[in-house]
């Protein structure tokens, strides 16, 4: 198991985990009640955060889930998106609608990256 690393764990999930030369994110959200956009953005800055940590960046996701809580926010959402990936480089994804755990939260971000 030496080859798994944990990052920013608790008892419950770690925000990443590496494995080979593979990154999983564990789902990203923004702040609960604010505007989709806004929470996207946040959202997108966590996977940042997350990628630079473990020595990676959005240039080299692989595959990213993206759940809304209401379908209706899908073209907002692809602004803010489409600002955010370099261009070509966009990864495999897919996008639909769930309860997202937590009130308030409309958008959940969950990334899978390779590491160089």
């Amino acid at each position: 198991m030496t080859d798994i690393k944990h990052f920013d764990s608790d008892k419950r999930m770690s925000q990443a985990v590496m494995h080979g030369q593979t990154a999983y994110l564990a789902g990203q959200c923004g702040t609960a009640f604010a505007p989709i956009q806004t929470q996207t953005r946040e959202a997108l800055a966590k996977v940042d955060h997350h990628l630079a940590a473990i020595g990676t960046d959005k240039t080299r996701l692989l595959s990213v889930t993206i759940w809304l809580a209401s379908i209706s926010d899908y073209d907002a959402i692809n602004e803010v998106w489409d600002a955010w990936v370099p261009a070509g480089t966009a990864p495999a994804r897919s996008c639909g609608e769930v309860q997202i755990g937590g009130e308030g939260y409309d958008i959940e971000i969950i990334c899978t990256a390779a590491l160089p």
